[in-house]
């Protein structure tokens, strides 16, 4: 009979605990007849099976290496690398740990992925190799591929006094293993102290500090940093945050816990500041290392550096001296390159320039840094005499960057990526619309000296602003002061196109997994951003991230270049009417909507109903009407037109409004790649919703802008209508029958409250309810039309996003 207390009994101390494990082994081994013994611990299981504890290996191999260093030559130890076949063409500070590395662990085998050459540093091994031109190899582990066969160990080493000891690890069986243990724990050493409502519990977030290293404090007094929500500053601070404050102790915002977390370090507090009324531009902190929410204190007031292809740089100070850009039998000197190498850590851009400036005097100007951060960026600007000297110099900086000659690239566009070397971005000629749209003391005197209706002219002061514009190349980080992205050429735009559709039908053939289909999205990525630099480069993982960082943002980028090409330069005065000479240039009649008309109610009627709040954290944002506008786009079919057509429906669409230009002077164009996520999932089709809530994920943009603007167009389904609850195998065929599709959401309007507008028009309008269709990928039914003909954009709604029952609680949660 056994009588023990159970490990979990409450009255038991730790001692008596110990107590008890110690007789019931004592217990097992007297019946068993056997002598009691010592209950084994995990490094004595580890040595049972002939394995030695990481500890130990560490310390070994740090003699090892100790005894190495002291008498063998740096000479030697190259022959040693070049004896088996490892590239000794490396400082005397690389070569040391790469020989004491496979003197004692053995022989490295090539990347799996690429073939390359794995090296150790800091957290493990990390391949030295191309996956092709435009990216390095990503691959790295922990336990790499090792050669099983004996060390090739040169003649003058067997003479050493550390022979022996080389020779103990000559034989593969007898080698150990390298125990590599992880990073540190961001939070390690802090005291984190919260506060006022976050998007996530307080207790969700103690638990991640701690998981993480650190220890949340009810006090901010001796704390590292206080983290509250960005509505703290608003609303004037809790007494926390102003003993915080007073005391110096930083007040971030949250997301500076889930980035620290994500990359594993803990970052920059001054980049995700609170409280200071100080830009994050005085605090010479990239903007790839900020908090996205506040890099816009920077990016959204920074002065565009180059905003277009004849545009001086503002740093060479030449602009003022009437400097312009050499242009020379046919060629334009001037060149924007960048290159992303995700496996290098390389996110770099470099400007060249040749400018001609007062009486004659020709300037080479050149800039290079890493994209976001110009505060460190080199730059240089020297004086030649010699015109020819100074194009031949131009000329051999564009070799030395690119590879390639200049000539061949600036007159034919031919050039050749090469690995580690930058890429060209094609400059238009023009004004980029962060340049030359509307500034903020612009717009009021603009839209009061128009002769356009006063709705219309605030619509199109909004539309011919800069602001949007920055705005919107800051969210989606591609805003570099340095280059015009809103300048692109038509050459360069389809090129970034091309590459993305590449994209899209490899991953469909592809039958790649594990290393092989990382190696494929790491490679697309750096390609992606070499093409469309940003200041916060990522590593496409998902088909959701290539959806909204690469194909919507091209989308976005493409109509902003529209509206660049359309806006011009309105720098100057505004007293002659320049968004008159916009609105003409438009071809788009827009007119205001009485309230009290019939498609005026029909319309707050359609947006009441089908809506559902936009959240944020765990606020709510619902919508009210500001304007209507009825519009007729000249590139659309008339509403005559569209009344031939079968199945007509009164339909939602959703758009930023940097991206209104385009639509109003051009029409809706097809999404540009077919992928498995909303708004792609049907291929290369135009797609709305009969769901305002849809429409508004992307016409809302953020708090502090609440403004935005949804669309409203009637689309014509077409005699046959198909229906998927699931994105389709196959879009192609979708696309050449021109076939309406409707996607089955997980909600649907109540149809009993559907009616029919002018002209046997559909207007789905009614109560949002669940659907049957749980699992579909869709929130609400989207409606795909191929072909423009068949959609007509009709009204504009222009709403403003409010907090919805919001109750600011005083109270400080407990911890």
């Amino acid at each position: 009979m056994k009588v023990h207390e159970r490990r979990g009994h409450p009255h038991a101390s730790d001692e008596e605990k110990k107590v008890t494990r110690k007789q019931k082994a004592e217990s097992k081994s007297q019946e068993s007849g056997q002598s009691p013994k010592k209950p084994k611990t995990e490094g004595d299981n580890e040595q049972a099976n002939g394995k030695s504890n990481a500890t130990d290996i560490a310390a070994e191999f740090e003699k090892f290496c100790k005894a190495t260093s002291e008498h063998l030559s740096i000479k030697q130890m190259r022959e040693i690398l070049e004896a088996n076949g490892r590239d000794s063409s490396v400082s005397d500070d690389a070569v040391v740990p790469r020989c004491q590395d496979i003197l004692f662990y053995g022989p490295l085998g090539p990347c799996p992925v690429c073939g390359g050459t794995l090296e150790f540093s800091d957290d493990g091994y990390h391949c030295q190799g191309a996956y092709s031109e435009w990216s390095s190899c990503v691959y790295s582990t922990r336990d790499p591929p090792r050669r099983e066969e004996p060390l090739n160990i040169p003649d003058s080493v067997g003479k050493t006094p550390v022979s022996d000891l080389i020779e103990k690890h000559r034989d593969p069986k007898s080698r150990l293993k390298r125990e590599i243990t992880g990073a540190d724990k961001p939070f390690a050493g802090m005291m984190i102290s919260l506060s006022g409502r976050l998007s996530r519990t307080h207790q969700y977030w103690k638990t991640k500090i701690e998981k993480n290293g650190g220890k949340v404090a009810n006090s901010v007094i001796g704390g590292t940093c206080l983290v509250v929500s960005p509505t703290e500053r608003d609303r004037g601070g809790s007494s926390k945050v102003a003993e915080a404050v007073e005391r110096g102790i930083p007040v971030v915002r949250e997301a500076w816990l889930a980035d620290s977390i994500e990359k594993k370090e803990a970052l920059a507090l001054d980049a995700y500041d609170v409280a200071s009324d100080i830009a994050v531009d005085g605090k010479g902190i990239a903007l790839d290392k900020q908090d996205s929410s506040v890099v816009a204190l920077e990016t959204v007031t920074a002065e565009l550096k180059v905003f277009g292809k004849r545009g001086v740089h503002k740093d060479t100070k030449l602009q003022d001296e009437g400097g312009t850009i050499l242009e020379k039998d046919g060629l334009l000197y001037n060149c924007a390159l960048t290159v992303c190498d995700q496996g290098r850590d390389m996110n770099d851009f470099c400007i060249m320039q040749l400018i001609m400036a007062r009486e004659n005097h020709l300037h080479l100007y050149y800039k290079k840094g890493k994209i976001g951060d110009s505060l460190r960026a080199d730059d240089k600007l020297e004086e030649w005499e010699n015109l020819n000297d100074a194009i031949k110099e131009f000329a051999k900086l564009f070799e030395e960057l690119t590879g390639n000659e200049f000539e061949p690239w600036e007159r034919e566009k031919k050039i050749q990526k090469k690995h580690l070397k930058f890429f060209p971005i094609d400059i238009d000629d023009g004004v980029e619309v962060r340049h030359g749209g509307l500034g903020l003391r612009q717009l009021g005197v603009a839209a009061a000296h128009s002769k356009l209706d006063p709705k219309v002219a605030s619509f199109m002061k909004v539309l011919c602003s800069q602001e949007i514009y920055r705005y919107a190349l800051m969210e989606m980080g591609y805003d570099s002061p340095e280059v015009p992205v809103g300048m692109l050429t038509d050459f360069h735009l389809k090129r970034c196109e091309e590459t993305l559709l590449h994209f899209a039908d490899k991953l469909k053939s592809s039958k790649e997994t594990g290393n092989q289909e990382e190696a494929i999205w790491a490679d697309f990525s750096q390609r992606w951003f070499t093409l469309m630099p940003t200041t916060r480069p990522l590593s496409f993982k998902d088909f959701g991230e290539l959806a909204d960082h690469a194909a919507s943002a091209y989308e976005a980028i493409r109509d902003i270049n529209t509206a660049s090409r359309l806006i011009g330069d309105m720098s100057g005065s505004t007293l002659d009417d320049p968004l008159f000479d916009r609105y003409v240039k438009l071809g788009c009649s827009v007119s205001p909507l009485e309230k009290e008309t019939d498609d005026y109610k029909m319309i707050v009627k359609y947006l009441e109903k089908t809506y559902d709040p936009v959240t944020v954290g765990d606020v709510s944002y619902g919508v009210s009407v500001e304007n209507i506008f009825a519009v007729e786009v000249s590139a659309c079919p008339s509403l005559d037109d569209i009344k031939k057509l079968p199945n007509k429906v009164l339909l939602w669409c959703g758009t930023r409004s940097s991206n209104l230009l385009r639509h109003l002077q051009m029409g809706f164009l097809p999404a540009t790649c077919a992928l498995p996520a909303p708004g792609y999932m049907f291929g290369r089709a135009i797609v709305c919703s009969d769901a305002a809530a849809e429409a508004a994920r992307y016409g809302y943009t953020a708090v502090d802008r609440p403004e935005g603007f949804l669309v409203l167009a009637v689309a014509s389904l077409g005699e046959e209508i198909q229906e998927f609850s699931s994105p389709p195998e196959d879009t192609i065929s979708l696309e050449e029958k021109k076939i309406g599709v409707k996607g089955l959401g997980k909600k649907k309007t109540d149809e009993s409250e559907h009616f029919v507008w002018k002209d046997d028009i559909k207007v789905p309008c009614g109560k949002l309810i669940p659907s049957e269709y749980k699992d579909s990928p869709l929130e609400y039914n989207e409606y795909a039309v191929y072909d423009p003909e068949q959609v007509s954009i009709r009204f504009l709604v222009a709403v403003k996003f409010e907090e919805q029952d919001v109750e600011y609680d005083t109270v400080e949660p407990e911890v």
